[in-house]
């Protein structure tokens, strides 16, 4: 594995936004660079600059070139100072009024530049502590994880994607795990869950959260399983804990546990075409069925609640009973579950544990408001954390795209953040390059719903990216894009330029256009 890891992006500079609450704060975003836009005013050719553009920027100090990556050290503990000596929770404090460094960091990363651009925007270091004081936001961040950077997950802010990663038996190895972690930073990813099932599974999570600038999450019930080589019926609560504390400790920032499920309600999956999707829900499900007992995970959830609030650990309600189909979507099983969870947020809140709500899954375009609406209703305006919904089940190998459709919608009626499908989503494990896609995907259906909520300086990006693609700034349109490569790549092919090619203004032609009396511009 290569030690020193670097992260760039055409045209595009690190740089640092600073607090004033706390001065030391300095939150990394992207700046591209735009080329003058070139017009001709009485025969003369003029250059009119195009101010430099800030965007959210996931990369960590991957993409800063003062840094050092060394893997085998780990990234910069950058909270490392912040967390000194604290024992409360991100929610403990805002309910005291405590602004934390983390919320003046989340302030300044969600608005960046709006102020000085003369955009109107309500969220401030306060906006942030009330939303967290009531539970309708979340900041995972583990005191035992100080590498990551500091992000907010809730309707009112930037809409966030997660991305799965993990390994298998046979499948890949701790280094390939580290690589997809890091190159989903590059793309984007806001979260990253480390889903490993095989051999490894403590290594694997210990080199990707020493080396991970983004928080991570995990479904605990994962590694409990394989310690009890497979068998649900011999878990106990006592292994459950024991894995809870040991994730704790290393610096997970957030647990999937399916609290939900009641011995109750399993019943009613019975009657679906596809039955019980979800892994961790199916062994959960198992346990109180060979066992004719409450599942432990629901009766144990207080205690689960103090473990998690001693690290300052955020809950993820796992969503078991999620429809795997869209025929099963919105059925008494999945909202079954999802009146228990409003039920278990509000303990969490109790122990100033941060929580917020799973959803599915699979679920066509018309029953999408349902489930929002419901989801508010139920959870009393916890964040909802969806995995697409699908919106169709015929597409295997696109199901980046069935998935996306219907992340964009839920995420406009307020879905906080998305997990996203890659295009082997019910095929196999993705790789890197299943990653990338996956991911850009999913930043298309956020920044999709950022537009349509009318998130403070959403359309920034879209405006700059269109002038320069009326002005023929081909470079520009390229560097502002969510994928310059991919559209570089595709421009190169769809027009033949070969040598011909100008990364100021394309094709020789296109100059033409601005004028006749020109045959090339100065790069050419």
């Amino acid at each position: 594995m290569e030690n020193n890891i670097k992260i760039s992006y055409p045209d595009s500079e690190k740089v640092y936004l600073h607090g004033k609450i706390y001065p030391d704060i300095r939150v990394g975003v992207r700046r591209i660079n735009l080329t003058p836009t070139i017009k001709m005013e009485k025969g003369k050719r003029v250059e009119k600059p195009n101010e430099p553009l800030l965007v959210y920027d996931t990369s960590g100090p991957y993409s800063d070139p003062e840094i050092d990556i060394d893997l085998r050290r780990g990234i910069p503990r950058m909270r490392e100072s912040w967390i000194e000596g604290r024992e409360g929770t991100q929610m403990f404090y805002a309910k005291q009024g405590i602004v934390t460094p983390e919320m003046e960091y989340v302030a300044i990363r969600e608005t960046m530049d709006c102020k000085q651009r003369g955009i109107d925007t309500y969220i401030t270091p306060e906006f942030v502590r009330q939303e967290v004081a009531a539970g309708r936001a979340v900041i995972p961040a583990n005191r035992r994880h100080p590498e990551s950077e500091p992000m907010i997950i809730g309707p009112r802010f930037r809409v966030k994607i997660n991305t799965n990663i993990g390994n298998s038996a046979n499948n890949s190895n701790i280094e390939e795990e580290v690589e997809k972690a890091v190159w989903s930073c590059k793309w984007g990813g806001d979260t990253i869950m480390d889903l490993s099932t095989g051999a490894d599974i403590h290594d694997t999570r210990e080199w990707i959260l020493r080396n991970c600038p983004v928080p991570l999450g995990t479904v605990p019930m994962y590694q409990a399983f394989e310690k009890v080589d497979g068998k649900a019926e011999k878990l106990t609560w006592e292994i459950f804990r024991d894995t809870l504390i040991e994730q704790c400790e290393q610096g997970v920032d957030y647990f999937t546990i399916h609290c939900g499920i009641r011995l109750q309600n399993i019943h009613l999956a019975n009657s679906r075409l596809t039955g019980m999707v979800s892994r961790g829900g199916s062994i959960i499900s198992k346990w109180c069925q060979v066992h004719q007992k409450e599942s432990f995970l629901y009766e144990h959830f207080d205690d689960i609640c103090e473990i998690c609030r001693q690290y300052d650990v955020a809950i993820s309600l796992g969503d078991g009973l999620r429809p795997g189909s869209t025929h099963d979507a919105n059925d008494a099983a999945q909202f079954a579950e999802l009146d228990t969870m409003g039920e278990l947020v509000e303990r969490a809140w109790a122990h100033d544990v941060q929580a917020f709500i799973e959803g599915p899954g699979h679920v066509p375009m018309h029953k999408i408001k349902e489930n929002m609406e419901r989801q508010i209703e139920k959870c009393h305006g916890a964040p909802f954390y969806t995995l697409g919904p699908l919106v169709i089940d015929i597409a295997p190998g696109y199901d980046h795209i069935t998935s996306a459709i219907g992340a964009a919608m839920i995420g406009w009626m307020g879905t906080a953040m998305l997990c996203y499908v890659t295009p082997k989503e019910h095929l196999g494990l993705p790789d890197k390059d299943d990653v990338r896609t996956g991911v850009i995907a999913y930043k298309i259906a956020a920044h999709a719903a950022d537009i349509a909520k009318g998130f403070p300086g959403a359309t920034l990006r879209d405006d700059a990216l269109s002038k320069a693609r009326y002005e023929f700034r081909w470079k520009d349109q390229f560097n502002l894009s969510l994928d310059p490569d991919r559209a570089l790549e595709y421009y190169k092919q769809s027009n033949d330029v070969g040598g011909r090619y100008c990364t100021m203004c394309g094709p020789h032609f296109c100059a033409m256009r601005i004028s006749q009396t020109i045959e090339k511009c100065d790069e050419q």
